[in-house]
């Protein structure tokens, strides 16, 4: 079975992801198409460094052809959010990346995309599942890659120019060359370093790399930007004396960032720290949205500035759809994707990664100084976060007494309010929150507490997993 989660279809390769299911996704997504009227302006694909991605592209590709649909797709392993970028610009009605994002190796899958170059709604994909189950048990037709080409039917482009252009557009290039900042990067063996070296050399900073070359099996670690995956990056960093890191995860939709000291930013204040400069040093105005397990310390900088703090379920598109309704000027979440307004309407690493650049050069602070102002303004909050793995056994069971049975244990404080949009979050009376959400990438049940100090985060953290272990 096809199913997509709140990132696309992920599945292991060999096992789920397999010829014959993208060529049955991509068959759906051709009838969906013709019979939505969505085909004349043809489809765009791009595909990232993993295992058979470029292969995968290429028997979409062949499927596309067959149905007389007409398929660009870009020459060169690419960012998804390059990808998601040029179904903007070339105004098709979809688009495709293949890429399994940040889970391990032994996944690939793919991402949709529609009009504009958003993520696919969950009504969407929902709607092309049900495509995929009509036509499981039909024969595929498929013109040759080499003849499709030949035939027209296929184009390879490269539209990296263009969307490193539109990037440099975006930013303050001359207060970046002015501060002659030294930046290293980290790619993890995926691909964003020829976009980011490229806009951080043109701007002028001082660049090294770490972790370039094209690596399958991402040097044994999961593509995912955290403090337990960017150790040589902190090391690197400090040794060099370099003013920033820059991880971005396997397809470049995320960002990770370690400070000068070696230390890793979490997501949630990266977030902070963007919003906070866009309304207070670029003059911006706007709400923010979030997702429900990211900081509410966005709510705080939000409402000392009359604007609004949106709360959506996990999902970047719910991210994306929020913003277009409300005019919002960024939106983010805790595992490190953001997007800002004008720009494409999915998260976008490299954006994120030149945004954080010349936040660093125009303020003249270091991101501690600057999370310091901010806290020193709105307060601090502390993140406490585990996984529980999810399994046949265990997996029901949990939804069970967490969704069904709506069961808590005895909380410490005062519970203001339990919602059950997305999983399970508790709003307490002193503007904390503990959430458990069941992952829609991978076999996890996520938990994330915050609170006013580490020591209450922490507690309430494993009074809550202890209770859902017993």
């Amino acid at each position: 079975m096809i199913r997509f989660g709140t990132g696309g279809w992920r599945a292991i390769i060999a096992d789920e992801f397999t010829k014959a299911n993208v060529q049955l996704l991509t068959y759906a997504l051709c009838h969906m198409m013709q019979e939505e009227e969505k085909a004349e302006n043809g489809v765009c694909i791009g595909y990232d460094r993993r295992f058979l991605s470029k292969e995968a592209a290429r028997w979409a590709a062949e499927v596309f052809a067959a149905q007389g649909i007409f398929c660009r797709v870009i020459d060169r392993e690419a960012p998804t959010p390059l990808i998601m970028f040029t179904v903007k610009q070339l105004k098709t009605e979809y688009g495709m990346a293949i890429t399994a994002s940040h889970n391990p190796a032994v996944y690939n899958g793919v991402k949709l995309f529609t009009s504009g170059g958003r993520d696919a709604s969950e009504a969407v994909t929902k709607k092309l599942e049900g495509y995929i189950d009509r036509f499981e048990k039909e024969s595929i037709p498929v013109t040759e890659y080499g003849e499709a080409v030949e035939k027209g039917l296929v184009k390879e482009i490269n539209p990296l120019n263009d969307y490193i252009d539109s990037i440099l557009a975006h930013v303050d290039t001359e207060a970046i060359k002015k501060a002659r900042l030294k930046i290293a990067l980290d790619p993890m063996y995926g691909v964003s370093q020829t976009s980011l070296r490229t806009i951080l050399l043109t701007t002028r900073c001082e660049v090294d790399v770490i972790h370039e070359r094209h690596d399958t099996l991402f040097g044994g670690r999961l593509p995912a930007p955290n403090p337990d995956t960017l150790n040589s990056l902190s090391d690197f960093v400090v040794e060099n004396k370099c003013d920033l890191g820059i991880a971005t995860d396997g397809d470049a939709d995320r960002i990770g960032v370690i400070d000068d000291a070696g230390a890793f930013v979490h997501p949630n204040k990266l977030l902070v720290l963007l919003y906070y400069y866009l309304l207070q040093y670029r003059g911006w105005h706007g709400p923010v949205v979030r997702n429900n397990s990211t900081t509410h310390l966005l709510d705080r900088v939000a409402r000392a500035f009359g604007e609004i703090c949106y709360e959506v379920p996990v999902g970047f598109k719910h991210i994306s759809s929020k913003m277009e309704e409300t005019g919002a000027i960024i939106g983010g979440e805790s595992s490190g994707g953001l997007t800002v307004r004008g720009h494409i309407r999915g998260k976008d690493g490299i954006y994120a990664a030149a945004l954080l650049v010349e936040m660093t050069a125009k303020t003249g602070k270091r991101l501690s100084d600057l999370y310091f102002e901010i806290t020193k303004r709105f307060g601090e909050v502390y993140t406490a976060e585990a996984d529980i793995a999810l399994t046949r056994g265990n997996k029901q069971p949990l939804m069970d007494r967490l969704l069904l049975d709506k069961q808590l244990p005895e909380f410490p404080f005062k519970i203001e309010r339990v919602s059950y949009l997305d999983g399970c979050k508790v709003y307490f009376e002193n503007g904390g929150f503990m959430v458990a959400r069941f992952s829609g990438t991978e076999p996890l049940l996520r938990l994330c507490c915050e609170m006013g100090t580490q020591a209450d985060a922490d507690m309430c953290l494993r009074l809550f997993e202890g209770f859902l272990q017993s």
